[in-house]
């Protein structure tokens, strides 16, 4: 009986430690020989509130995700022990579009997320994707710090 994982899923947010957390996932994915998702959603709440929704803007926050990860893409498909490597970009409000797009598709057997660090005022009113993660997925969660 396997008792590692077969799929990682890993969302990033676009923050500095990204490449961190990014690294770690391809490590643990490695490790299991498991495929390996990444998951980023861009934030639509602000433009949804404006009541604009311009594809321009959307894509290139999009190409602008992709570029930054690049090179730890192109390492992990090197991998002979990455069997496949996904990027799944969407845009949505977060939490909703993770979950009904992302993980409730994939069902991964390990999801890993960054430790963002919100100030205690954004925690309270925002929460944090880490806290959703630990409510909501039926898998083990790695948060990364």
């Amino acid at each position: 009986m396997n008792e590692g994982y077969s799929k990682v899923f890993v969302a990033l947010d676009g923050t500095e430690q990204q490449d961190f957390v990014l690294a770690r996932a391809i490590k643990v994915a490695a490790n299991n020989k498991a495929k390996l998702y990444i998951g980023h959603v861009i934030d639509s709440t602000a433009l949804e509130s404006a009541g604009v929704y311009p594809l321009d803007l959307v894509n290139g926050l999009e190409a602008a995700f992709r570029e930054s990860i690049a090179a730890q893409i192109e390492e992990a498909k090197a991998s002979e022990d990455i069997p496949e490597v996904e990027v799944i970009i969407r845009a949505g409000r977060i939490r909703e579009t993770l979950k009904d797009e992302m993980l409730d598709v994939i069902k991964p057997d390990l999801v890993m997320c960054g430790a963002r660090g919100l100030s205690s005022i954004k925690y309270a009113l925002l929460g944090s994707i880490s806290t959703f993660l630990l409510r909501s997925s039926e898998c083990d969660i790695l948060v990364v710090k």
